[in-house]
């Protein structure tokens, strides 16, 4: 269902804009949820909690915002959350029904739109994400300096479905403005 072969059952159902954290939370006018999100420019999808995962919140980051944010932004947007959630994937147990919650929003401002990416995983028994210094041979250990270098700002909390990492990218003129809800 809506394009994710890895997600069958209820999490299927979940992978439209934002109704997954409605679900979640009981609420019962998910479709008043799903229209707000909409209305908003703001997404979630369900991925599952497997490296196949990060390809499919690309592909769909891709897809909603190619019209909507300059291609280099774009470009930025989908290595930053290629790297989120290929550490969840990594480091993190996945939320219940063995997924990742991807979301990302634009939020208006006199300048064009922030854009704001989170992931949420289950967590991680470890004291979480971290920059650390990676040796040259090293195979990994550079994800999260990608993070910092390409978004303005990003941080780490703890919500009721578990661990979410975010990243921010300050405004920028929107080739389409009337995608953008008046602030």
């Amino acid at each position: 269902m809506d394009g994710y072969p890895y997600v069958r059952g209820p999490a299927a159902v979940r992978s439209q804009r934002c109704g997954y954290h409605a679900v979640d939370q009981g609420w019962r006018d998910v479709e008043a949820t799903v229209a707000a999100a909409a209305r908003d420019r703001a997404w979630c999808v369900v991925v599952p909690h497997h490296p196949g995962g990060a390809r499919l919140a690309r592909h769909r980051l891709a897809a909603e915002l190619t019209d909507v944010v300059p291609p280099t932004l774009l470009a930025d947007l989908i290595a930053v959350l290629a790297e989120l959630v290929g550490n969840a994937v990594r480091h993190a147990r996945p939320l219940p029904g063995g997924v990742i919650r991807v979301a990302w929003q634009l939020r208006p401002s006199a300048e064009g739109a922030l854009i704001q990416l989170r992931v949420t995983d289950g967590g991680s028994a470890s004291t979480g994400p971290r920059l650390r210094t990676a040796s040259p041979d090293a195979a990994d250990g550079r994800g999260l300096h990608i993070v910092a270098g390409l978004a303005t700002r990003w941080g780490v909390e703890q919500d009721g479905m578990g661990q979410r990492v975010w990243a921010e990218f300050d405004p920028v003129p929107t080739p389409r403005p009337d995608l953008v809800p008046a602030g």
